[in-house]
């Protein structure tokens, strides 16, 4: 039976990753209790304190153990936080030894959505692939640069050390754990219960692109609003590095510097996500779409954009077009 503590860090987190926790463990006991086999996993609430813990002026956790304590654990689970992620780390900074400590001691270690910000903290996903929500992938970047950052994953998994994507992409995480630490049956069986697809692989589609500007680079910004308010536009590199004045090679560099992206990628994100808007509103064609912005060649725009958000056109408009979905 695997030992699993579910972290509680001081401030505001998310109440239904722990409930979800919870009940999907408990229902694989009971599946395997009804099996006459013993059961897989030992939940406690770990934390700082025991006592009422107030979480979003609503509910109450009740921490069920000390991080003070001598004990060790088979798998420690981090929820996400819900208040300022900066925030968050300087109230939890007390719990990064003992996470650092119970992995060097054999524990595994899962994150969930913004609770990698914390488990970044403490360093051990240092050099790893790593992923969050999506939301909040500029801010890791800027916290975290010796992370491998991978937005648009719903998970990942290092030398022991799980994350899970935005909000509750946690499922899927929480899925394959109970594969490893049970069996594929068990876990297909959890997934039917829940109604969780099991081959989400991506939060691609989810994604909406929004061009990193926090940078101070004044040429970048005003060759990324150009892009955006002209994204119907043929746009080339050399244009764009003519607008101010700069070398293709050196304007090249300065853009990848300044947005973590090529001058190319961005200028097709931004129409992929001009498109994404369109299929979401409209009954215009595929055709049309890639025509407003500023694609002729079909085959391209479905490549670019299945690339970007993980689906074709024709199933992106499938599923979040409003008119289709009525």
């Amino acid at each position: 039976m695997k030992h699993v503590s579910v972290l509680i860090p001081e401030g505001d987190i998310s109440l239904s990753n722990v409930e979800g926790i919870h009940h999907m463990f408990i229902e694989v006991n009971k599946l395997l209790e009804r099996q006459d086999k013993p059961p897989a996993f030992h939940l406690q609430l770990v934390g700082k304190r025991i006592d009422n813990v107030m979480k979003e002026n609503f509910f109450s956790v009740h921490t069920g153990r000390l991080i003070s304590e001598d004990f060790t654990t088979n798998l420690i689970i981090i929820p996400a936080l819900h208040t300022d992620v900066v925030k968050g780390i300087e109230l939890n900074k007390d719990l990064l030894p003992w996470i650092i400590s119970q992995y060097q001691k054999g524990a595994e270690i899962m994150s969930l959505c913004t609770g990698t910000f914390l488990l970044a903290a403490t360093g051990l996903l240092n050099g790893k692939k790593s992923t969050t929500h999506w939301i909040h992938a500029d801010e890791f970047r800027d916290l975290f640069p010796e992370v491998q950052l991978v937005k648009d994953e719903i998970m990942t998994h290092e030398k022991g050390i799980y994350t899970s994507g935005a909000a509750y992409s946690y499922l899927n995480l929480i899925l394959y754990i109970i594969e490893k630490y049970t069996s594929r049956d068990v876990m297909v069986w959890i997934s039917k219960v829940f109604a969780i697809d099991v081959d989400r692989k991506k939060q691609s589609h989810f994604i909406i692109f929004e061009g990193y500007k926090s940078h101070q680079d004044e040429n970048i910004l005003k060759v990324q609003e150009f892009i955006e308010e002209n994204y119907e536009q043929r746009i080339t590199v050399d244009q764009l590095a003519g607008m101010v004045a700069l070398g293709r090679r050196n304007f090249e560099r300065r853009f990848k510097q300044a947005t973590t992206s090529s001058v190319v990628e961005y200028v097709q994100m931004v129409k992929v996500e001009a498109a994404k808007k369109l299929l979401e509103r409209g009954m215009k064609s595929i055709n049309e779409v890639m025509y407003d912005i500023g694609y002729n060649d079909t085959k391209s725009f479905r490549d670019i954009f299945k690339r970007i958000t993980g689906m074709s056109p024709v199933d992106y408009r499938n599923r979040f077009n409003r008119e289709v979905m009525v």
